[in-house]
């Protein structure tokens, strides 16, 4: 499960906002599930940055966001990701996605 969060920061903001990524990456790359991640600033848009995150699977990445230190040190970043989906289903040759479908709930 691969997990990318943009984010939209002014010039101004760059250096306390990487210092605040590092730490909610160190903080994620703790939990049970975590694989690698990445982070990055784009090349010809200097104010967009990039958490990019890969994880063994759904669950392990929503558990992840309900630890202590996730919710600490982590969550408070991605609040401020750009608002869009950021949650995808690695597609590699031969394997089979989901469904698109609706959810049920319960």
């Amino acid at each position: 499960m691969l997990v990318v969060s943009r984010f939209r920061v002014p010039a101004s903001d760059a250096s306390a906002f990487r210092s605040d990524m590092e730490v909610a990456h160190a903080a994620l790359a703790e939990r049970p599930g975590y694989l690698d991640g990445t982070l990055g600033r784009n090349v010809d848009d200097p104010e967009l940055w990039v958490l990019s995150t890969r994880w063994e699977n759904v669950g392990a990445y929503r558990r992840a966001l309900s630890a202590y230190d996730v919710k600490l040190h982590a969550v408070p970043l991605l609040s401020r990701a750009i608002d869009e989906p950021s949650a995808y289903e690695v597609a590699e040759p031969g394997t089979d996605l989901n469904v698109a479908s609706a959810r049920a709930l319960g």
